[in-house]
């Protein structure tokens, strides 16, 4: 059985950032949606409840990676702008 993935179980210490950042910015709030969707079906297919080929189960595996490192590096900016503007 596979692990879902959830962007807040993921970085349970950037849970508000990340809740704030899906009502802010539309892209980050699309990316999420993409990554959310992608683990979803991966998470599907690992269970058996769906019928995927390697080559596109590899294929969402890196899809997932690159949303997860792009989302990443938008929280830590948006956290680098909350701290400057706190200063």
């Amino acid at each position: 059985m596979g692990t879902h993935h959830d962007l807040a179980q993921d970085f349970p210490e950037l849970k508000d950032d990340i809740h704030a950042m899906k009502m802010a910015d539309a892209h980050f709030r699309r990316l999420a949606e993409e990554y959310e969707a992608v683990c979803k079906e991966l998470h599907r297919a690992q269970d058996g409840a769906g019928v995927m080929d390697d080559a596109h189960a590899e294929e969402l595996k890196k899809q997932r990676v690159t949303l997860k490192d792009d989302l990443f590096a938008m929280l830590r900016l948006h956290q680098a702008a909350q701290q400057k503007a706190a200063v």
